[in-house]
């Protein structure tokens, strides 16, 4: 692997746009969630923030990060794909995992769609293990809900 370093950084507001493309580019986006508002929801508060690393003065890679007091969680791990193999995706979880240390959070949980197999093998190299959980979710609105949309 051809590691470079990589700058990162909070989000600035103006950088809405550009995250939601990289996402995009990244097939992270679903039509019922927003990017736009989730980038909102998440540069609302102190819990929470997006992190992003530039190289060849683009944005390259991002990661959603925060915390409910307990535990912490990232959303959106995303390196372009003009950037992947250079090491971008590990440096922008250790600063995701470096953030919620600084916050005094000792463990981080994340989800992966069961069809993105490709990055349990990612996440296991950087020390990740699969726990035995059953995931439940309530759609609060049920107008984002995909099923509802049939």
């Amino acid at each position: 692997m051809n590691e470079t370093e990589l700058a990162i950084r909070e989000m600035r507001t103006d950088e809405t746009d550009s995250v939601a493309e990289l996402w995009k580019a990244c097939g992270l986006t679903r039509p019922w969630n927003d990017p736009g508002q989730d980038i909102d929801l998440a540069m609302r508060g102190q819990e929470s923030t997006l992190l992003v690393g530039e190289a060849d003065g683009r944005i390259a890679a991002s990661v959603m990060v925060g915390h409910d007091g307990h535990r912490g969680t990232v959303y959106y791990v995303s390196v372009h794909p003009d950037f992947r193999g250079r090491g971008f995706g590990r440096q922008v979880m250790d600063a995701a995992e470096g953030w919620l240390m600084a916050r005094g959070i000792w463990k981080l949980n994340l989800l992966i769609r069961t069809e993105n197999t490709q990055v349990e093998a990612f996440y296991s190299a950087l020390g990740y293990d699969v726990e035995p959980r059953t995931a439940m979710a309530k759609w609060l609105d049920p107008s984002k809900n995909p099923a509802n949309a049939r």
